[in-house]
């Protein structure tokens, strides 16, 4: 995989000392935008980036560049991954994928025409400890009730209140709980138990945008409630209850860094699997050898998942007054 990045972000800062670590990722580009192309040629010169630039055309022009891996604005994945994938370029998108399904659908399209990789960068879905708790599912018996939380202090909810207003607040931007935090909650239900039958969605909405909010998801036998916040926090807990037992994940969906299993009238027993890496380095060897074996097959059975997760969203949004 010759990469090259969109942003120059949190997220992208994250990730870029993980990727240095991944066999099989070479490290070629980088893109902002022109006001923070400074901060795009500081990082291009950390990691031995060979292109600094603030030009997506010469991103998408550059032969030497066979994927593009987007860490922008919520509101902006959508252009730039058609544009790349209209360039011939693999495609690894961060979540959430887009701001509605039908994006999503017509980039699954080109994708498929032009014979390319188009991946969602959604962490949980490729942690050994999202594995455990698929594997050990069936021993709590039939689900019953599920809480999941992830709810986190804002460091920009401050400003926003007095009229500050980041990219993760504002509403055009895609900004919020729901697209920012709750959607890893939702990447692990639909991952567990796949599409509800019915959601709706109860916000706290403040300046137009939802900066906490409870999600119910509908499965007929079972019922989920999921939780985003960025304007409170809490302990980050979540549990799966079923008729004969429990799984409680003590910590982020995002990363999944403890799980236990409870069976009724027994102790609580630590099933979680150990992982010394960064919680976003499972993903990206597993994107590295999806691209460079051309896995269709298993780039598909991704975007099934991310397809049902964006249709959620779309409920999701749908059920606001």
């Amino acid at each position: 995989m010759h990469l090259a990045l969109l942003g120059t972000g949190m997220i992208v800062k994250e990730v870029l000392p993980v990727l240095q670590t991944i066999n099989g990722i070479d490290l070629v580009a980088i893109m902002s935008t022109p006001r923070s192309l400074d901060k795009a040629q500081a990082l291009a010169k950390d990691y031995g980036l060979k292109q600094a630039t603030s030009d997506f055309s010469e991103i998408l022009a550059n032969d030497a560049v066979d994927t593009v891996y987007i860490g922008t604005p919520n509101h902006t994945h959508y252009d730039y991954a058609k544009k790349a994938l209209e360039a011939g370029k693999h495609v690894i998108c961060e979540k959430p994928f887009t701001m509605e399904a039908e994006e999503l659908a017509n980039l699954r399209q080109e994708a498929d025409k032009r014979e390319l990789i188009l991946l969602e960068a959604i962490t949980n879905q490729y942690l050994a400890n999202f594995q455990a708790l698929k594997e050990n599912l069936a021993k709590i018996g039939q689900p019953k009730i599920v809480t999941v939380n992830y709810s986190q202090y804002s460091s920009r909810y401050d400003a926003f209140k007095k009229g500050k207003i980041a990219p993760a607040f504002n509403p055009a931007m895609g900004g919020g709980a729901l697209r920012d935090l709750n959607i890893y909650n939702i990447h692990l239900l639909v991952g567990l138990f796949g599409q509800p039958n019915k959601v709706a969605y109860l916000a706290n909405v403040e300046r137009g945008v939802d900066t906490s909010g409870i999600l119910a998801l509908d499965y007929g036998s079972f019922k989920a409630i999921s939780i985003g916040a960025k304007d409170c926090s809490a302990e980050i807990r979540s549990t799966i209850q079923g008729d004969k037992g429990s799984l409680t994940i003590l910590g982020p969906t995002n990363s999944l860094p403890k799980i236990q299993l409870t069976l009724n009238g027994q102790e609580s027993v630590d099933i979680s699997q150990t992982n010394l890496h960064h919680r976003m380095y499972d993903e990206f060897v597993a994107f590295e050898r999806i691209i460079a074996e051309k896995d269709f097959v298993s780039s598909r059975q991704a975007l099934d998942h991310s397809q049902a997760v964006m249709s959620v969203l779309d409920q999701a949004i749908a059920s606001l007054p």
